[in-house]
């Protein structure tokens, strides 16, 4: 026993430690989560969200057993690294190619082929393609830049890649500026090696505004897509929360009740899961998720009109319609026009109805938190932190590869932008198992 403490006390404090114990192992085994585990990886680039934003496609990705991570390393190189899941050790390689590491939109997408060949996309704002791909499978070095279908290729904002079931990738980026941008859609063949596009304007702003997308593919290849509308390069202006889905790899589009759009998706013809009137704080660029039966889960966040925090919430479709729940995390009020919202932008895992999401919010000390319910009809949620730090600007980015493949969570973390006062920070994977 302590020297500074009495029988009782201490007898005290110790049962407090079981009873937080009991407790916090309680809520994690409310999802099925029995362990979480922080693996340090490496320092990296501090200074803005540019390793941690959440429209990263993805910052980690597993293949055949191997986890594969990407980031900017504190002087602007992008690394690549690699480690068995059962090991844990990382392996690296400083590639030589660096980005504009002090725009956050500059972040790095990577993705792994049926084959084992590494792909990656970095460094874009308005850009021209930059892409390469790994010499050989399984490894972190990277051959010459390179194009893809060699048109649409000079304007490139927001990459990123999704795997297709046969082991095919997608390549999904915006065409153009803020308020005047469209999508595009190409496909990677592992049997011919090399790219088509399949979209040239899937959704067209008509030169008058844009989407902002989230995109997943389920374990049927179905292509899920949602977006809300934005009128001008203001964020004030974003409005409506959109659907399409694709059963063919993108080559033909249907709304949610099997009607076939014509092609390119305009704001005429799309179809509104969710109204939201401009003005309400509706954020762009979230996530999206699928279960196994390919109902859609859309995580999201704005204000209603006669409510002045805007709330999280989780849109889905069971088969016959849209549903909402709205999930605790955000308590204070703000406006997005504002500067940095007192909330990350959502990621969201979902699988037989029940549903996590991951989130950060300054009232929790900006903590990495979790929410998770066991019914999602049912709307109560669970919510607690991950970790004891403060991870200020930083947005979460998953390995929904591994994810599917085992229904093991594992999270890009850092402790990073300009709230955080620090150049660089080590960058983790936090491992959530069940």
């Amino acid at each position: 026993m302590p020297p500074h403490l009495n029988k009782v006390s201490f007898l005290y404090i110790s049962g407090m430690i079981r009873r937080l114990a009991v407790t916090l192992f309680s809520l994690l085994t409310l999802f099925g989560i029995h362990s979480v585990r922080s693996v340090e990886v490496a320092e990296g680039w501090a200074s803005t969200p540019v390793n941690a934003a959440i429209f990263r496609r993805n910052s980690l990705w597993t293949h055949e057993g191997e986890q594969f991570i990407s980031f900017y390393n504190p002087e602007g190189g992008m690394v690549l690294g690699k480690r068995k899941l059962a090991a844990g050790e990382w392996t690296f390689n400083d590639t030589g190619y660096h980005g504009n590491v002090r725009d956050a939109h500059n972040i790095i997408s990577m993705a792994v082929d049926g084959d084992g060949f590494l792909h990656v996309a970095f460094d874009h704002h308005d850009d021209s393609l930059h892409y390469c791909r790994s010499i050989a499978p399984g490894s972190l070095e990277l051959g010459p830049m390179e194009s893809m279908v060699g048109f649409n290729e000079i304007d490139v904002t927001y990459p990123e890649f999704y795997s297709m079931p046969d082991g095919d990738l997608l390549f999904v980026y915006r065409s153009g500026g803020s308020g005047h941008g469209d999508m595009v859609i190409n496909r990677y063949s592992t049997a011919e090696q090399k790219w088509t596009n399949v979209q040239d304007v899937l959704i067209d702003g008509e030169v008058r505004r844009s989407a902002y997308w989230q995109l997943c593919v389920d374990a049927g290849g179905t292509i899920h897509l949602s977006w809300v509308w934005r009128e001008t390069m203001e964020v004030e202006t974003n409005h409506d929360l959109c659907y399409a889905r694709s059963r063919d790899g993108g080559v033909t589009w249907e709304s949610s009740k099997g009607e076939q759009y014509q092609l390119p998706i305009t704001q005429e013809t799309a179809e509104v899961v969710w109204p939201v009137p401009q003005g309400q704080d509706l954020i762009n660029q979230t996530s999206m998720t699928a279960d196994s039966e390919g109902h859609p889960y859309i995580a999201t966040y704005w204000r209603d009109e006669e409510d002045d925090i805007p709330r999280y919430r989780v849109i889905w479709n069971d088969g016959n319609g849209w549903y909402q729940s709205i999930v605790p995390g955000s308590d204070r009020p703000f406006n997005l026009g504002s500067g940095n919202a007192p909330i990350s932008r959502p990621q969201l895992v979902a699988e037989d109805g029940r549903a996590i999401m991951v989130f950060r919010s300054a009232s929790r000390g900006n903590r990495v938190s979790i929410a998770s319910t066991k019914d999602i009809r049912k709307g109560r949620w669970t919510v607690r932190d991950i970790t004891g730090y403060s991870v200020h600007n930083w947005e979460p980015t998953i390995d929904s590869e591994l994810w599917r493949q085992s229904g093991q969570l594992h999270i890009f973390v850092q402790d990073c932008g300009p709230e955080s006062d620090a150049t660089f920070s080590m960058i983790k994977v936090l491992e959530l198992s069940r």
